[in-house]
């Protein structure tokens, strides 16, 4: 089954106009906060739908609007739903009751807080950071999580977010929605290392690339990556070695070397990026040429060789350009079993 609707956000002085669902009883909606629109009647463009849904549900006319994407939602019970999406920032007349719940103008900065859906945050951002026309497909599981989203026919990156215990809430979040929110997500960090004459061991550090949206050209850890939903620890942490140095390693030659959170704000690109993170460590010792690798553009400018001691005073001073978190860096050198530290 398909269906044809618009939606819209209007703003006014900082705010956007919310619509609370908390009506009807079998509302798909019930009780999450949206936009006002609805489903397109025979004949309708997108624009007279939601010219004409926006005056019946809120009594004004809108005189300034925006055509902004498509947003494909699929249910999970059957049904696809073709969403036009508007925003408005110029309208005229009285507002009205409205029959589906309770209208609202709400803080922008405070929208992230109502109960929204997992999809919608997504479309909240890019509205946000004006991306221009997108297409955007959202598809739940039926129950209401988020399963997979693709922007511009591109698979978004989903993670499961995260308790404090490091279990699994049950709520699945895009990348870009969790660093927004500071939303505490699980990461896997592989440490390569090679015995030294110095302080003991020699660690592998990739050079960030310089388009990558946070950190860009820092060094950091050998490889890491996000746990996609739905994935583990450990197969993160291989098919990171695969995918950002050409290692392929089996599962048993990654040893533990314990967990770290760690909580960092940072702006990038004039945004917040706040990253939550539970980390597995673990350590690579197998021989690794560096002149053999084979780097992932995209993620990895260079990697090189620095003795541990070296590199944990550059971290501690400040003098060498990194990302590293000092805690982990200590804690690994400890499980090498390093002195001094």
């Amino acid at each position: 089954m398909t269906s044809l609707s618009t939606l819209c956000y209007i703003e006014r002085d900082g705010s956007w106009l919310m619509l609370h669902r908390t009506v009807k009883k079998n509302d798909v909606n019930k009780d999450k906060w949206i936009g006002v629109g609805g489903h397109f009647e025979a004949d309708e463009s997108p624009e007279e739908c939601v010219l004409r849904e926006v005056k019946e549900e809120t009594g004004y006319t809108l005189t300034s609007y925006r055509y902004r994407g498509l947003v494909t939602f699929v249910s999970g019970d059957g049904v696809t739903e073709y969403m036009s999406l508007f925003t408005a920032d110029g309208f005229e007349g009285e507002a009205i009751a409205c029959d589906e719940g309770e209208l609202e103008w709400v803080p922008v900065e405070k929208v992230w807080g109502l109960n929204l859906w997992e999809g919608d945050k997504i479309f909240f951002r890019l509205l946000d950071e004006g991306e221009p026309f997108f297409s955007l497909k959202l598809v739940y599981n039926g129950a209401g999580v988020l399963v997979s989203a693709a922007l511009n026919g591109k698979a978004m990156e989903l993670f499961d977010i995260l308790n404090e215990d490091g279990t699994k809430s049950g709520v699945v979040r895009e990348r870009g929605v969790a660093h927004r929110e500071g939303s505490l997500h699980p990461t896997a960090h592989v440490w390569i290392v090679r015995p030294n004459e110095k302080s003991g061991y020699d660690v592998l550090l990739q050079k960030r690339s310089p388009d990558k949206d946070s950190y860009p050209g820092c060094y950091d850890i050998s490889s890491a990556g996000h746990v996609a939903a739905g994935d583990d620890y450990l197969e993160t942490a291989v098919r990171e070695l695969k995918e950002e140095l050409g290692i392929t390693a089996a599962a048993e030659e990654l040893e533990p070397a314990g967990r770290h959170k760690v909580y960092a704000e940072n702006r990038f690109y004039g945004r917040m990026f706040k990253d939550a993170e539970l980390s597995q460590v673990y350590v690579y010792r197998k021989p690794v040429d560096i002149d053999a690798l084979t780097l992932q553009e995209s993620e990895v400018e260079r990697v090189v060789w620095m003795d541990y001691g070296a590199c944990f005073e550059a971290i501690r001073t400040g003098c060498m350009e990194n990302c590293i978190n000092e805690n982990e860096f200590r804690t690994l050198g400890k499980y090498l079993g390093i002195r001094g530290l």
